[in-house]
């Protein structure tokens, strides 16, 4: 069964509000557990924990941020949603550093509810059939998954990872194909939705991302030595923490801008803006942890693991934002895969350079990338 959107009148466009952007703050604190547990766990199996809790806490951001906008931010019933998922969210992202430890039930009880009360409430207020069909699909998938998050809280600490590795890969597969069902598929053309609105959301949590990245910088500089060689490191991480953000909102944002202002499909716009922002996300992340380290141990020991966080996260960055511009404005953006091309070649060549050079190289090759973009300026 195809379900087409109806031909329904715009409605007024709305800015963000001052509720949404409290509700971001919890996001905040989220983005910074995530960094302190990756940090803390600097191995394989840490970096597939702070993945899986990424993708719950960013589903929980994502979609609350979209059924926000579906059902009008401004409405009284829209607040008191929006509240309860910050009260929700704030006990969930306490226990993400806790949650493959002690805490599995009390970071996942607080996400399912979010994510299965909400989807309700959303599936119950949608503005239209189209809507109400898309929410019934969600619903069928986030039950579906269900299990696999309660089996992960109640097993083994050892076990944990594969059962919620298996929960998120589900969950973000439903969200990047928009939740298909056999049988039953939604064609997003002329829906109603504002996607300029969805997408300065997405803009603000790639603020927080950043903001994290800066405030690991100056945590780390807070907690150490001011010598020369810390002196150049945290310039040189900061240099690379302004260039991201200067590619994150550079000529981009214009090529998706006008994109959209012609586009019949916002909702496709939107959702893959999502999909490029949880991986942009999780690059800076990786960045954030990379800096704290190097800033705290200068001069010491190179690794593999390092050259990964420093070079791994800005190209997962780039990567993500450049298919962005080849999936939806259709522009290949030689700048994105040339920057990687460089920031991976300049991996290769610090391995066995003190950690120090290691960063400043990654922060010049990124300023050197951003100075390229024509949105820059």
């Amino acid at each position: 069964m195809t379900l087409h959107a109806p031909a329904t009148a715009p409605r007024p466009e709305q800015s963000v509000t001052a509720r949404e952007l409290v509700f971001d703050l919890v996001f905040v604190f989220a983005v910074m557990q995530l960094s302190h547990h990756l940090l803390e766990h600097l191995s394989w199996r840490g970096a597939a924990e702070t993945l899986v809790l990424l993708l719950a806490v960013f589903a929980v951001w994502y979609y609350t941020s979209w059924e926000a906008i579906v059902v009008q931010a401004t409405h009284r019933r829209t607040l008191m949603m929006i509240l309860t998922v910050i009260l929700l969210g704030l006990f969930m992202n306490a226990s993400l550093t806790r949650a493959f430890e002690a805490s599995s039930w009390a970071f996942v009880i607080p996400f399912l509810l979010i994510q299965l009360g909400r989807t309700t409430w959303t599936l119950m207020n949608a503005p239209d059939a189209a809507y109400r069909e898309h929410y019934r699909r969600t619903l069928i998938w986030l039950v579906a998954t269900t299990p696999l998050w309660l089996a992960g809280a109640a097993t083994d600490p050892n076990l944990r990872l594969w059962w919620w590795g298996l929960a998120a890969g589900l969950d973000l597969i439903g969200t990047w194909l928009a939740h298909p069902v056999p049988g039953r598929r939604l064609h997003s053309e002329h829906m109603v939705f504002e996607g300029d609105h969805m997408l300065e959301r997405c803009r603000l949590f790639l603020i927080i991302a950043l903001g994290e990245t800066v405030l690991g910088t100056g945590t780390a500089l807070a907690g150490t030595t001011l010598t020369p060689v810390v002196v150049i490191t945290g310039t040189a991480a900061l240099i690379g923490t302004v260039a991201l953000w200067t590619l994150g909102f550079g000529r981009a944002v214009h090529l998706t801008e006008r994109h959209l202002a012609r586009s019949a499909n916002p909702v496709r716009t939107s959702r893959l803006a999502g999909n490029a922002l949880t991986v942009m996300v999780a690059g800076l992340i990786v960045v954030a942890v990379a800096n704290e380290q190097v800033i705290a141990h200068p001069t010491g020991h190179p690794s593999l693991t390092l050259t990964l966080l420093l070079f791994g996260g800005p190209i997962l960055f780039l990567l993500a934002q450049g298919w962005y511009l080849w999936a939806v404005p259709g522009v290949w953006s030689r700048l994105h895969l040339a920057g990687s091309v460089l920031l991976m070649l300049a991996g290769v060549i610090t391995l066995t350079a003190p950690p120090y050079v290691a960063l400043i190289l990654a922060g010049a090759t990124l300023a050197a990338v951003a100075l390229l973009d024509p949105g820059s300026g």
